[in-house]
């Protein structure tokens, strides 16, 4: 899609009519009690609207009618190719709608209009159709018995799913649960990050056009307390997707635990390291791909790679290199097409990541804040410090030095996370013993990246576990596995099963 002006993006905003209301069963409709919360522009402080600010009455009514869907089977019970039909049609709905998606989700969450329009809805589009193109091409299996016996494998969509989402990426995390869980057969109750309604709701909009029927798409705004653990914790929920912080993710296993034992996937934290070694080739090429990893969506994004884990002999060179990429991040008006850097998602984050910024660390580049904005930073710091081990989810960079190959993979793997990992080297030998070596989920070789929608994504311990999005992988997080065996013996045999 191509870039339009600034101008043009402001006519288009101010021309904008934000969805404010719990869509429920096929409509929108206020919060039972009436209450409402404000969703802010990040980058100006000002409110966007009042959304309804749902709570668990709203949960309890959502999951009614969902489940009502799924049992009576509009959805559920669809002809696959009746379901992938919708689903496609919904695709091209948000392609149709693409750039005042685009400019909904920038508004909402601090994003630039750049990667929304780059990145993030055509993504959204991509996603949609994979998954619906996939629907009616997952074969069941047939287990190998003797002559008198059949056994099917077959998968069934497995009920009612609440999916939680994060702020950074709101539309094309949607399309990560929905893709698959829509397609699977289930009905869902979405609840969008607080900061971040107001694309959500559009899509469920989007969504009933394109001929998803009542009850099976619901979008549910509110609080985590409000909203996130009473969908945790419901009786007649049967699983929960969720993406965000590890020490949320936490809550939702108490609230699997302490409920119905509802199935949990979890896609959370990552402390990223990208390993260059003294052999990498082009360290103009290699800068780019590390600038591009720790500063992308202003480091809001849990494969960021915010560790820099160099050898030394060649430390002086590539920093030279990613500091000049760095400066090509211009940071401003998330509006303006030619800003790479926009506003953090809230006040709140905004703090917690000036944080990181205090006096300690040498600052190579960067280290100023200032009303919601941070510039790309890069820190030279010590392995024990906490800007080396601790999730900043900002545009920071952490410089560590090593003197081998086995100090860089130990100290790559010296963190609780493991969602990704980049190693860079022009020696094959070292590129796959390291991506072996590398407790990561997601592991590339010469480049920063997450695959792409046909690959599963997911990490190793506190990242997260349960599932993968992504892939056809991500269909196991939305269906069971049922054994069918049929005896197929007559009376007179004495077929023994």
């Amino acid at each position: 899609m191509s870039l339009l002006t600034t101008e043009d993006y402001k006519a288009i905003a101010a021309g904008l009519t934000f969805p404010t209301q719990a869509f429920i069963d096929g409509h929108f409709r206020p919060a039972i009690s009436d209450k409402t919360f404000d969703t802010i522009n990040s980058a100006t402080g000002q409110s966007l609207a009042k959304v309804a600010a749902c709570g668990p009455e709203d949960v309890d009514l959502a999951v009614a009618k969902a489940r009502d869907a799924f049992e009576d089977g509009r959805w559920s019970r669809l002809h696959p190719r009746d379901r992938k039909e919708a689903l496609i049609k919904l695709a091209k709905l948000v392609k149709r709608n693409a750039r005042e998606l685009a400019v909904l989700e920038s508004l909402d969450s601090g994003k630039t209009i750049y990667d929304c329009e780059q990145v993030d809805v055509p993504e959204t589009i991509n996603t949609l159709t994979w998954h619906a193109e996939l629907i009616d091409k997952i074969y069941d299996q047939v287990a190998p018995a003797s002559d008198n016996h059949i056994a099917m494998i077959v998968r069934e969509p497995v009920g009612v799913v609440g999916l939680v989402l994060p702020w950074n990426f709101p539309l094309l995390m949607l399309a990560w649960k929905i893709g698959p869980a829509l397609a699977a057969g289930c009905s869902v109750i979405v609840k969008p990050a607080e900061e971040t309604p107001l694309t959500t709701l559009r899509m469920a909009e989007l969504a009933m056009e394109a001929g998803i029927p009542p009850g099976v798409f619901n979008v549910v705004p509110g609080t985590g307390p409000d909203v996130g653990e009473p969908i945790g914790r419901h009786m007649d929920i049967d699983a929960v997707s969720f993406t965000g912080s590890t020490e949320t993710g936490r809550r939702f296993l108490r609230y699997a635990a302490e409920s119905n034992l509802k199935e949990v996937t979890l896609e959370m934290g990552g402390k990223n390291p990208a390993v260059v070694l003294d052999d990498a080739e082009n360290l103009d090429r290699v800068a780019a791909h590390i600038v591009n990893g720790a500063f992308w969506n202003m480091g809001e994004n849990c494969s960021a790679a915010s560790r820099l884990i160099v050898q030394k002999g060649v430390k002086d060179a590539l920093l030279k290199r990613i500091v000049a990429h760095a400066r090509e991040w211009p940071m401003g008006d998330p509006l303006d097409p030619k800003n790479r850097v926009g506003a953090l998602v809230s006040k709140a984050h905004y703090d917690n990541v000036c944080s990181y910024l205090e006096k300690g660390p040498k600052v190579i580049l960067g280290g100023k804040a200032e009303k919601g904005f941070v510039e790309p930073t890069i820190l030279d710091v010590s392995r024990d410090s906490k800007q080396a081990r601790e999730e900043i989810f900002g545009p920071v960079l952490s410089v560590l030095t090593v003197e081998t190959f086995d100090e860089a993979i130990a100290l790559a793997n010296d963190t609780e996370y493991g969602l990704a990992a980049s190693i860079f080297t022009a020696n094959v030998k070292r590129a796959i013993r390291g991506a072996r070596a590398l407790r990561a989920g997601t592991v590339t070789v010469n480049s920063f990246g997450e695959g792409d929608i046909s690959t599963p994504f997911g990490g190793f311990k506190h990242s997260g576990f349960g599932g993968r999005d992504n892939g056809i992988h991500a269909h196991d997080q939305y269906t069971q596995l049922k054994t069918i065996w049929v005896d197929l013996a007559d009376d007179a045999d004495e077929a023994v099963d």
